[in-house]
């Protein structure tokens, strides 16, 4: 099957992930209908529906843009009205429209909260729910939610757990729905990045040093056209991975996604999937412990150079278990940087909690400081996670 001819209706579309389904859909000659709010430039994200139309039309493709906040009902309804009008009806909803705060239960106001429960969560109910109607007359329909799987490992909930709880809510929409709308032949599922995927938002809150560790929303999108060209009889109620769908279809060689082809095996593993190793410290001793940290934080000072203190611009704090002196820092922000035994002077922009061996796995790089920080081994400023790296592959001989 091709996308030829087929209306996707997308939400979020005008940047990111969902305009690249669109445009990968264009290819085909798909019929697109970008959902989404920005019909003004934003002051620090660029793009609108109006332009991303333009590309989507350029690629290939019939586009409609309308605007549309997924929290409002009569604006989604609007713009399925206007789908069906213009093409004749639906055939495939992608509900990619999200909002993303990974701060802890006190960090998160409830403002912020109920922004993520009504994007994430009700919008792709609602958006779901108003185009169904429309879905049943398609030949082949789907619903594609950009959401995780449903993985209840409790590492998951207690960083960000509101975010967990808004994500979760689009994963049980599909789970949900697949059964619900089976016997309609309709296919409900997920789709959700291996590795952090560079976009413009993600550089905005990471900075651009992040695409380093990222793909590009390429491997996404190819993954959904995938799913999306499968008979959905057949194929519902999946929680769909990218890199094991494009896997699966033959592409074996992934290094072209990366935003950088020379760093393609250290990326950043995305939340949700239980990727990244916890070391066990095992019947350590107290003397063992002591004699580890003194080796690697000498290592560490020998390696601090001015170069790194102005490309980094962080302070640290690591909180080690079973040892006598269990809090050490790393400052790479302040002169020419240090480290030693106790708290840093100023306030840490990371804190990184372990036992020594799981520390000695990180200055050797069995694991990725970023990669901790998305199952709460680390605490604090995401984009100071991912500078640590850089530190780190100097200390790994």
């Amino acid at each position: 099957m091709t996308l030829a001819g087929r209306t996707l209706f997308i939400t979020g579309a005008t940047r990111g992930i969902g305009k690249a389904i669109g445009l990968r859909a264009a290819k085909d000659g798909a019929n697109v209908v970008i959902a989404a709010k920005s019909a003004k430039p934003h002051p620090k994200l660029p793009g609108t529906i109006y332009t991303a139309a333009e590309e989507i039309e350029a690629a290939g493709g019939k586009c409609l843009p309308c605007v549309v906040d997924v929290r409002e009902e009569q604006q989604v309804q609007d713009a399925v009205n206007a789908a069906v009008k213009q093409f004749g009806g639906i055939d495939i909803v992608v509900n990619n429209a999200s909002a993303i705060s990974l701060t802890d239960t006190l960090a998160t106001d409830m403002k912020r909260y109920d922004l993520m429960q009504s994007i994430n969560a009700r919008g792709t109910f609602l958006v779901s729910k108003l185009c169904l109607p429309h879905l049943k007359k398609s030949p082949n329909p789907h619903i594609l939610n950009l959401s995780p799987p449903l993985n209840m490992s409790k590492h998951w909930f207690r960083p960000h757990v509101a975010y967990t709880i808004a994500k979760y809510g689009m994963s049980m929409c599909a789970l949900g729905m697949a059964e619900e709308f089976a016997p309609d032949g309709i296919a409900v599922n997920t789709l959700w990045p291996k590795t952090v995927i560079f976009t413009a938002a993600i550089e905005m809150l990471t900075g651009s040093e992040s695409a380093r560790f990222a793909r590009k929303p390429d491997i996404v999108s190819d993954a959904a056209y995938f799913i999306l060209t499968k008979p959905s009889r057949s194929c519902t109620g999946n929680f769909f991975v990218d890199e094991e769908v494009v896997k699966a279809e033959g592409i074996k060689d992934l290094t072209h996604y990366a935003c950088d082809p020379s760093n393609a095996h250290g990326l950043m593993p995305d939340p949700f999937l239980d990727e990244f190793p916890v070391a066990d410290s095992g019947s350590q001793t107290v003397e063992e412990g002591n004699a580890a940290i003194n080796k690697v934080f000498t290592a560490i000072q020998n390696n601090i150079s001015p170069a790194y203190v102005q490309n980094v611009q962080s302070v640290y704090l690591f909180k080690i278990k079973g040892v006598e002196d269990g809090l050490w820092y790393l400052d790479l922000k302040n002169g020419n940087g240090s480290c030693g035994k106790g708290k840093p002077e100023g306030k840490a922009d990371c804190t990184i909690s372990m036992d020594y061996k799981s520390l000695l796995d990180l200055v050797s790089g069995k694991w990725k400081p970023s990669a901790a920080f998305m199952t709460g081994k680390v605490a604090g400023d995401l984009q100071a996670a991912m500078k640590l790296e850089k530190f780190v592959e100097s200390l790994k001989n």
